[in-house]
Parts: structure tokens; C-alpha cells; sequence
């Protein structure tokens, strides 16, 4: 039988940690800590969890995600019941590139939204995890953050921001009883990918990018590509010579 956990969620609103919870609802976990910036759809999340495992104590929690102070607050009191077994930090924005390039606001607020702000939350994290010598901790990255390419080179920049974190993480605990997985999911059919959807992309399940993320949290995976077929993707762009990236519209 397994041992109950607590499961920190970060983000908790967007499809794939909502997919995530569901899964980690039927292990019936002792505690669910749902963080996000929509709380009208956080508490219809808890609701379902609540059904889906009536046992577990599922917390609703709001922040501001671009607050130091705040980050640091609110992490501190989530300890503060019990150590956490898994975090998940699953927030970001797809921003349009050409607007980024002619806006510096917009430029501004993706690299912050998906790069500075779950770095805060991560070295939150870990500040615990380090006290506690325990705990998995878990960040949504992308394959974007491999190799920066004009379609959308903003985004790529905070999610290489990430991964290069992460990696100084690893390495921090590279001896201890902590964990810290990177997680790179392809384009997966979420609202946040709404647009490229409807333009004829082809997106993954979020349902089956879900069911990676957590078995490769569970294992204590180093870096997590999902679907899976995007780690040899990646490989050859991130090793394709210049002359010959440069052709490419991608």
C-alpha cells in the first residue's frame, strides 16, 4: 500500500496540472494544495477532487505569481501544516511572438509569467526541501527552452531560463533525498493552445501528457519529454548546423 502524500499544485488551473490532480485523486493523497490566479476556476477544480478523493484535505490558495514576498509567504505556510511530497509547477503562457516583438510590455510579461515567476516558486521550493531533506519537486518547461527559433523565440527564452535553472537544482541536490524533475511537454492540446488547434496543428492529448508527467515525477526522472517522441525531435534540432537551421520556417 502506498503512503499518502502531500501534493503541491502550482498553477492549478491550467489543463495539464488539472489532469495531473485527477490522477494523483485516485492514489487518495493525504492533503492537495491547489495555488492559482483564477479562483472561480481553482474552487470548481477542488469540487471535483473533493468527490474524486473525499478523504484528502484540498486546499485553495491564491497569489500573487510575480510577488517575491508573496511566493516565499505562501510556500512558508504550506510547510507549515506538514512537508510537501510533490510540487508541481505548472503555470505559463504561449504569448504571440510578433506582438512580443513590437510591444515590449507583452515581451515583459511572458518572460515574467513564464520564466522569473516559476523560477520564485521553484527556489521557494526548495528552500524547504532543503530544511526537510525530502520531497520531489516538479517544473513544467518546454521543448521550446531546447533551441530558440523565430516562431517563438519569447517564450523559448523564459523556458530555457528554466531548464538552465533547473539544471543548477539538480545539481544542488544531486546528494540528498530531494528530487527535481524537468518537465518538457510538446504542443498539447490545451486552451492555451487554442490557436494553433484551429490552424491544423497536431497536439498531444492532454490527458496522455498528464499520465507521463506523473510517472515521470513518480520515478524521480531527471528531465521528462513528453510525448516521449519529442526528445529525439529535439536532439536533432538542437544539433542541426546553422547554415541549415537557418533555412528552416520553424
Amino acid at each position: 500500500m502506498k503512503l499518502k502524500k502531500k501534493i503541491a499544485i502550482i498553477g492549478a488551473t491550467s489543463a495539464i496540472a488539472e489532469q495531473c490532480a485527477r490522477l494523483w485523486a485516485k492514489e487518495n493523497p493525504s492533503e492537495i494544495v491547489l495555488v492559482s490566479r483564477n479562483q472561480e476556476k481553482a474552487e470548481r477544480i477542488a469540487s471535483d477532487l473533493k468527490v474524486r478523493t473525499p478523504d484528502a484535505v484540498i486546499t485553495n490558495l491564491q497569489v500573487d505569481f510575480l510577488d517575491a514576498g508573496q511566493i516565499q509567504e505562501l510556500i512558508h505556510h504550506i510547510y507549515q501544516s506538514g512537508n510537501v511530497d510533490v510540487a508541481l509547477i505548472a503555470h505559463g503562457s504561449l504569448p504571440d511572438q510578433e506582438a512580443c516583438q513590437n510591444d515590449l510590455v507583452l515581451c515583459r510579461e511572458a518572460l515574467d509569467v513564464n520564466g522569473i515567476s516559476p523560477v520564485l516558486f521553484a527556489e521557494a521550493f526548495a528552500m524547504q526541501m532543503q530544511k526537510a531533506n525530502s520531497g520531489t519537486l516538479a517544473i513544467i518547461g518546454s521543448v521550446a527552452g531546447d533551441r530558440g527559433r523565430k516562431s517563438n523565440y519569447t517564450y523559448g527564452a523564459a523556458k530555457g531560463l528554466v531548464a538552465g535553472y533547473v539544471q543548477g537544482l539538480q545539481h544542488r541536490f544531486a546528494n540528498t533525498n530531494v528530487k527535481v524533475v524537468l518537465i518538457k511537454p510538446g504542443p498539447t492540446d490545451t486552451p492555451m493552445t487554442a490557436h494553433l488547434k484551429q490552424s491544423g496543428a497536431k497536439l498531444a492529448p492532454v490527458d496522455r501528457v498528464a499520465a507521463e508527467v506523473v510517472r515521470g515525477i513518480e520515478s524521480g526522472q531527471r528531465v521528462v519529454y513528453t510525448p516521449k517522441i519529442w526528445s529525439v525531435i529535439m536532439m536533432v534540432i538542437r544539433n542541426l548546423p546553422h547554415f541549415v537551421f537557418k533555412r528552416l520556417d520553424i
